[in-house]
């Protein structure tokens, strides 16, 4: 089949050189526009565009769908089906309505759960045990269309929301294949999502990356990864903004070596490499951080440089 590919970050990438290498026909891939990024504000391409051009592959960046002129691109392909893997652009009907078979969309949840943006953090938020990929049939909602096909995959204590992408995408990219080989012979048979169990994973806010050390080591920990590798935990010491990268829960009662009670954000010092923070329940060993403007260190790095013990994280 005739098969456009649209997506933007380094998710669906794995999916697309799945495309690329298959018997179908890629005829051309969009992803969003060119945009500054870093210090210098030097023009960036997508991880899409980077690999479609390394491939040969025609590319366009519309800057959006709503207009004909957006749309002339994708219609002059004339493609079966339009793969859309976290492009980032609103489909509207128009667009939808250009493939022969109609577009369908990789999500990174099991639906109806977690439909939106963000379903990789908030799974994680949640501390959810289970999440998969979804690939369904592409309407006019939010995630709401016909589900194709479902794939699980567990998550682990120590997944964070860069590793547990990557999982996914690698899931991904052979389901995608499945799901276009039965498109083509007529033997997919699309299955409405349940109405139970809806919920939607919206657009992670940078504030709610500060830590609460009111809240439960393992909520703490949850949010760690969650927002690892963006926008990253954060908490303050001394003033200065403190990123956490990597930690893990320690199960204790909420006392120092000499019994005391310690309030949520004191620092206990270093146990087994692990900077010893004291939360609402048990305590968060604090194993890789980052102050402002440095590198990142381990936990002895920072201890070492300070005297921090019996301080409170703010």
């Amino acid at each position: 089949m005739r098969i456009a590919f649209a997506g933007t970050p380094e998710f669906a990438v794995p999916p697309l050189a799945a495309l690329q290498s298959s018997r179908h026909q890629l005829v051309g891939v969009l992803t969003q526009p060119d945009r500054p990024a870093g210090r210098g504000r030097k023009l960036a391409t997508s991880a899409v565009k980077e690999f479609a051009m390394a491939h040969g592959v025609t590319v366009a960046q519309p800057a959006t769908l709503r207009t004909a002129e957006g749309r002339s691109a994708l219609a002059s392909w004339q493609p079966d089906v339009l793969v859309v893997v976290a492009y980032g652009l609103i489909l509207p009907t128009e667009a939808l309505a250009v493939p022969r078979l109609g577009c369908i969309n990789i999500h990174a949840s099991l639906l109806p759960r977690w439909r939106g943006a963000a379903p990789v953090q908030r799974a994680i938020l949640a501390g959810d045990a289970l999440t998969g990929v979804t690939i369904m049939q592409m309407d006019a909602g939010l995630d709401t269309g016909p589900m194709l096909l479902r794939r699980e995959l567990p998550i682990s204590s120590t997944d964070d929301a860069q590793s547990l992408l990557a999982s996914l995408a690698a899931l991904g990219a052979p389901a995608l294949l499945e799901v276009l080989d039965g498109l083509e012979a007529g033997t997919v048979v699309p299955q409405a999502q349940p109405a139970e169990g809806v919920s939607y994973a919206a657009k992670i806010d940078k504030t709610e990356a500060r830590i609460d050390w009111r809240e439960s080591a393992l909520a703490i920990d949850r949010r760690i990864r969650a927002f690892r590798p963006w926008p990253v935990a954060e908490t303050r010491f001394h003033g200065e903004q403190l990123r956490i990268h990597r930690a893990e829960v320690v199960v204790r009662g909420l006392a120092n070596s000499r019994g005391e009670v310690v309030a949520p954000g004191t620092i206990l010092g270093l146990h087994d490499d692990l900077l010893l923070v004291a939360c609402g329940k048990d305590f968060l060993g604090i194993a890789e951080l980052q102050r402002a403007g440095r590198r990142s260190m381990s936990a002895r790095e920072f201890a070492n440089g300070l005297r921090a013990t019996g301080e409170v994280f703010e």
